[in-house]
């Protein structure tokens, strides 16, 4: 393998097919020529790849140069002179690709677009000139192990591409190259079967082969799609740019695209998840509860393994057309509102509410929170964010001023020290997990903060395992050597955050030295000061948290130490620092800047403001007045509301809270009781199925409307398929809800999902969600359709884009931001004799949030199709269990019972429980205790108790 020249870091003249052109920055001879129009075949070279110059595909003549060039790996030099086309680098070229072809079979049989076969055309080449000489290769059996994808060795040219796709690119580290000549081979870990090796199915490989050696299983690359279509991956928050191939109607394959998020990389959800939206499953045609149908939450468990019947659920209703959907359901709801109307009733006291959702578009969240407001006069209004990043939010929005993440997932490659607490990105954000990877491969020091030992500790400089519930005795003694030991950057503080707060937060810290609290935390006080010493003297330092952090009773104060310890040391405002909270749903940022959260409008600006209600009631045509200025209800006290009575009709679009919501039995109890509940969604979850009229909406694929992601980037999304059946576009069923309940909308949505035309449909609700948007005020829908992405704030037509914020001031008033002290706090339920172990729960690679759409993909359930809990070997000791066995876990709320993991990661006397499987739902288990500030529940910390489960009827 050649290895890579240098390339140059800045512009440099030479001579190419006889004319002088020049080479930019970092650019190689292969980079040049592509970009001039001269075109090199190559099989090892892949933009994106660490180039390897292997193949010898590319080569070109050196004058002066006794062996032909590689052209994707040298570096061009001043004055050098370089003939592609000279009679001795074709002819090389070619016998390079007769000698390829000679020891592969017929690759465009097994990938339509081979690579291989397109350059042996292109060249002129002929495969059979030469016998094979792979011997081995040739005799490998395929390996159709791995629901994913498949492997054909003897269609291997052994380029390395799927070697370095892995390694350099997702950082797995599975792939490898095994034996020596005609017997080498890439192997799979130490020669494993895919299915047995450590490989977590990124496809990146896959992706990466330029023969179908490596394919998807379901055949997709021997066949051409009719179209691919240009979108957005509708899973977590990191916004993934993605291609959506289509053939027949039907979604054939999806590769990852060049998007500002992951520059052509996925995750097995990405890749192979996406064929949910063709489960037969699909919602298709409007449903009406039956009059004979009560509502009986027992069906969510009664089914078999514990899973809902869908015969049974379906059996409570009846298909009913548009027209008479749309009517009950608007009915309903002014019934109960016009009720309320009749007592005088205002603001959060009107007992209707609304649950939007942050896996849809924009628009859909936007037009949600304004029906809800505008039809109802509350601000009863809320979604998942109130779940998972409410803290983080508040916590941010009262230190500097804004809610937003403040640097970029890649921007950690300008970062020397890294931070990871309550994270676990290699699960739950694979693809910014990659970044972080590809970070330390680099030289950054990563951090990672968490009572689980998860994957990204492998690459971790220092580990802290601290005991659950403990992080604010941890950042708190972090910040205490901090203002200690000289450690704090004074200008920054002198110039950026308030003086009173900083002498506070110092006395306060005064009682937190690492030498008290490492008793409290489990990690001992050497350790807190080096990781405090290390993240103060960095350069440049960055601090990414995720729901371990934020879902906690004390998660705000969680929250407000994390931002101490970046004001402190002047590490954010620059590239490579800052306070990133990891987004968890596709579009959870762009739902919150949207409003569509009950103490803030579009924008955040607060609802008790009377500018933003004036500015929100002459957007949306309302009588002054019209808005009342107290917030509304969140998320668990509306299901609180909802129990007692209180809160009588709901209207829930793509949220699933008889699944997400903690206390998972009164969750179901409480919308069970509703007097009238609308669900609009793609299948019958668990939510719709308690409802009275059911909404067949349209999958993310389906439609057209934008989305944010964590960095705080706006992308298009397009569709790629029509909805199945009678299924209608989510933006379509509010806009028609809006009509019946009295409002004057008419944007004309398509129907069917699509449209487009900046004055039509989305585009039109677009650029009125703007128009109280000042972050998007440049950002039309005529713009966005033609860049396709931006990072807001984005405040004229001519502005770039900000992905790093707050470089100069904070958007507070007087632009300084404040430190606000992190109090020690227990939580909610401690461990005791009854239940002495601690729960944890939270999201596991192959599913995501509720599983309704990941349990429907094929792929994906065959990974991981039944519940488990994991549990430390110490703790399956103490249980006197073997791995597999069945186990009861019980809390004061509910049990389920489930099969056990062995998992060094989970520390002892911890169990981890993944949140997707209803038969083992672990919302039944978790305790509905509040964030004071936040009002997020306490979901990653309860007590409960784990029993063998001896009796076979009872597994």
């Amino acid at each position: 393998m050649t290895a890579p020249a240098a390339v140059p870091t800045q512009e440099v003249s030479f001579t190419l097919d006889g004319r002088v052109v020049s080479a930019h920055a970092g650019e190689t001879i292969w980079d040049v020529a592509r970009r001039l129009g001269i075109e090199l075949p190559h099989l090892c070279h892949r933009p994106g790849l660490p180039p390897a110059g292997n193949c010898r595909a590319c080569v070109v003549e050196v004058a002066g140069e006794r062996t032909l060039a590689a052209a994707c790996c040298r570096a061009p030099q001043p004055g050098m002179q370089v003939r592609t086309d000279s009679a001795r680098a074709q002819r090389a070229r070619r016998t390079v690709l007769e000698l390829l072809a000679a020891d592969a079979p017929d690759s465009a049989a097994l990938r339509a677009d081979s690579e291989l076969t397109r350059w042996t055309q292109v060249v002129g080449a002929r495969p059979g000139r030469w016998q094979a000489r792979g011997a081995a290769q040739a005799a490998a059996v395929p390996d159709a192990s791995h629901p994913a994808f498949t492997v054909r060795l003897d269609a291997c040219i052994q380029c390395t591409r799927c070697v370095r796709a892995c390694r350099d690119v997702q950082g797995n580290d599975v792939l490898g190259l095994a034996g020596r000549g005609a017997h080498a081979r890439i192997v799979f870990d130490q020669g494993d079967r895919v299915a047995d090796s450590t490989c977590v199915a990124c496809g990146e490989c896959v992706q990466a082969c330029p023969t179908g050696a490596l394919a998807p299983a379901n055949g997709a690359y021997t066949r051409r799609a009719d179209r691919v279509v240009r979108s957005v991956c509708p899973f977590c928050g990191v916004g993934c740019a993605v291609d959506l191939h289509v053939r027949d109607g039907r979604l054939d394959r999806v590769e990852g695209a060049p998007g500002p998020a992951n520059a052509g990389r996925l995750c097995v959800k990405g890749r192979f998840g996406m064929d949910y939206v063709h489960h037969p499953q699909r919602l298709t045609t409007p449903l009406i509860r039956r009059p004979d149908a009560p509502k009986d939450p027992a069906l969510l468990t009664r089914g078999p393994g514990g899973r809902p019947d869908p015969h049974a659920l379906r059996a409570q209703f009846r298909p009913a057309s548009w027209d008479e959907a749309l009517d009950v359901a608007a009915a309903g709801l002014a019934r109960v509102r016009d009720a309320a109307r009749s007592l005088g009733l205002r603001g959060r006291a009107v007992p209707v509410a609304g649950f939007g959702s942050a896996k849809g578009s924009n628009e859909e969240a936007y037009l949600f929170q304004k029906l809800i407001r505008s039809a109802f006069g509350t601000h009863n209004v809320d979604h998942c964010t109130r779940l998972c990043h409410a803290s983080s939010v508040a916590a941010l929005m009262e230190g500097i001023g804004s809610g937003a993440v403040s640097n970029p997932v890649r921007d950690c490659a300008h970062a020397d020290l890294i931070v990871v607490m309550g994270a676990n990105p290699v699960q739950n954000h694979p693809v910014a997990a990659t970044w972080i990877k590809n970070a330390v491969r680099r030289g950054a020091r990563l951090v990672l903060i968490d009572p689980r030992r998860t994957e990204l500790s492998r690459h971790a400089w220092r580990t802290l395992t601290f005991t659950p519930g403990s992080d604010v005795a941890l950042l708190n003694a972090m910040l205490h050597v901090i203002v200690t030991e000289g450690l704090v950057n004074e200008a920054f503080v002198a110039a950026r955050v308030h003086a009173g707060d900083v002498q506070a937060l110092r006395a306060h810290l005064q009682a937190f030295a690492p030498e008290a609290m490492a008793p409290l935390c489990g990690i001992d006080a050497a350790t807190i000061r080096e990781v405090a010493r290390a993240y103060a003297t960095s350069p440049a330092a960055m601090i990414f948290w995720g729901m371990g952090v934020a879902q906690h009773s004390h998660g705000t104060d969680n929250v407000r130490a994390l931002i101490a310890l970046a004001l402190l040391t002047g590490h954010i405002g620059r590239p490579g620092t800052g306070l990133h909270p990891l987004r968890g749903q596709n579009n959870v940022q762009g739902a919150s800047d949207a409003g569509l959260i009950p103490m803030v409008l579009p924008d955040y600006r607060r609802v008790a403001d009377p500018a933003a209600r004036a500015a929100a009631e002459a957007a949306w045509g309302l009588p002054n007045g019209f808005l009342p200025d107290e917030p509304g209800l969140t998320v668990v006290e509306i299901l609180d509301a909802a129990y007692d009575g209180r809160i009588r009709a709901m209207l829930i679009q793509g949220e699933n809270p008889a699944m997400s919501d903690p206390d998972a039995h009164h969750a179901r109890a409480a919308l069970a009781r509703l007097e009238h509940l609308v669900v609009a969604d793609i299948f019958l979850t668990e939510t719709a199925a308690l409802a009275d009229v059911v909404l067949p909406a349209t999958a993310w694929p389906e439609k057209t409307g934008s989305v944010t992601n964590t960095d705080r980037t706006v992308q298009l999304g397009r569709p790629a398929l029509a909805p199945p059946g009678d299924a209608r576009a989510d933006a379509w069923i509010l806009e028609q809800l809006a009509r019946r309940l009295g409002l004057d909308w008419d944007y004309g949505i398509d129907p069917h999902g699509g449209g487009g035309a900046p004055d039509n449909g989305i585009g039109r609700v677009f650029d009125e969600m703007r128009s109280l948007m000042p972050a998007l005020a440049g950002l039309s829908w005529e713009r966005l359709l033609r860049v396709g992405a931006i990072t807001h704030p984005v405040p004229t037509a001519d502005d770039p884009g900000h992905p790093i914020v707050f470089t100069d001031r904070f958007p507070t008033p007087d632009g300084r931001a404040r430190l606000v002290p992190a109090c020690l706090g227990a939580p909610a339920e401690p461990p005791d004799a009854h239940y002495p172990f601690v729960l944890i729960t939270g999201r596991q690679l192959e599913h995501w949030h509720t599983g309704a759409m990941t349990r429907r993909s094929a792929v994906l359930d065959a990974l991981e199709p039944t519940p488990h809990v994991s549990l430390h070997p110490a703790t399956l000791a103490r249980l006197g269990l073997a791995p597999g066995a069945p186990v009861r876990l019980r809390s004061r709320r509910g049990e389920v019972s489930v099969a056990t993991r062995v998992d060094e990661a989970v520390p002892p006397d911890v169990a981890f429980l993944p949140f997707a499987y209803v038969e083992a739902a672990a919302n039944v288990l978790t305790i509905a205790a509040l964030d004071p500030v936040a009002k997020i529940a306490e979901v990653k910390y309860c007590a409960v108790a784990i029993e063998p489960v001896t009796s076979p009827a009872l597994a």
